[in-house]
């Protein structure tokens, strides 16, 4: 897949996720196969560049492959000083949010909130296609409800305007993340437009990955949700796609010592208080299916406060959790 002179290495993209693709999070991604890693979105508004979180997310210090980062807006200048910006912060491709359905966001009428208002959407790919010069591309909803499905709309006009490559996420804004994705709809934009398509929402298996493909002839797939404490998950939908078998899940003991560098990623990144909090979340999608923990363990766990503790907390969940297996099922299945 191509998006303007970018050549993607595989049909495997990390989604922006607020308050998780960061650059920790990112670089495991990629690390574990993921083409694209695109960035946390980043609001337009000028109040906000030079605000710390802002920076935070703009911030591809020593990040590998392709910097993609997504922004946030309604107003179409704004929106296109901010692309300028990110450019050059370092952005190689400019990602624009008209498919998140947060309250907070769609409050504003930004997000998938603009799914309902076609001529500013136009306006907005126009703005910000014309003030950068690297690709542009966009990421949208089936549309603002059940009743009202209008990617195919919007996807001609990404087209028109020039954006180099369109997400679709298999919902509509009311329906959030409630229910199931379908798939219809991302057949239809990709049977109907030119540029690539990215198929979005529920892909959480080699075999979905492969089945989503298949059905709709996206030119790829991007993942969000499923690849929380499993970055992974694109290492084995890789080695299926590529007729290799599902990759095998990785063992307790390298489980552990993905967790453990993802938590200095952590800290370097955000510095030992912050980084901290931050992993609290990540430590429950790692452990969420690997075993019971007794709470004696996992009180601690989620209550460190430095990073020492934290990483003494880890290691004495998975010795329990190893030590626990091998009396079960013997060393071999740790």
């Amino acid at each position: 897949m191509q998006i303007g002179p970018y050549i993607l290495e595989n049909q495997l993209i990390l989604a922006p996720m607020a308050g998780i693709s960061d650059r920790p999070f990112r670089t495991l991604c990629k690390r574990f196969g993921a083409a694209l890693a695109v960035s946390e979105m980043v609001a337009s508004n000028p109040v906000l560049q030079n605000h710390k979180r802002t920076l935070l997310k703009a911030d591809h210090t020593g990040e590998n492959g392709i910097r993609s980062v997504q922004i946030l807006g309604t107003d179409p200048l704004q929106m296109a000083q901010a692309a300028s910006l990110n450019v050059k912060r370092g952005a190689q491709i400019i990602d624009i949010n008209m498919g998140c359905p947060a309250k907070k966001v769609c409050s504003v009428a930004a997000g998938s909130a603009l799914l309902k208002d076609e001529p500013l959407v136009e306006k907005i790919l126009h703005a910000v296609v014309n003030a950068v010069d690297v690709p542009v591309t966009l990421k949208i909803r089936t549309g603002w409800d059940m009743h009202n499905r209008n990617a195919v709309n919007i996807a001609k006009l990404a087209e028109q305007s020039g954006i180099a490559a369109l997400t679709v996420h298999g919902r509509t804004r009311a329906c959030k993340f409630d229910g199931q994705a379908e798939y219809d709809t991302v057949k239809a934009v990709k049977s109907t437009v030119k540029i690539p398509v990215i198929a979005n929402g529920d892909i959480d298996s080699p075999e979905k990955a492969r089945a989503v493909l298949q059905y709709t002839q996206a030119d790829a797939v991007m993942i969000g949700r499923a690849a929380q404490g499993r970055p992974w998950l694109f290492d084995q939908i890789g080695q299926f796609l590529n007729g290799h078998g599902s990759a095998m899940m990785p063992d307790l003991i390298n489980i552990q010592e993905i967790v453990l560098e993802h938590l200095e990623l952590l800290y370097s990144f955000y510095g030992s208080t912050t980084g901290v909090r931050m992993a609290r979340k990540h430590l429950g999608w790692y452990l969420a299916n690997l075993g019971d923990i007794p709470a004696t363990i996992k009180q601690p766990l989620y209550s460190s406060e430095h990073p020492g503790q934290q990483q003494f907390q880890v290691s004495a969940a998975f010795n329990f959790l190893i030590n626990e297996r091998v009396a079960i099922y013997g060393p071999s299945k740790i």
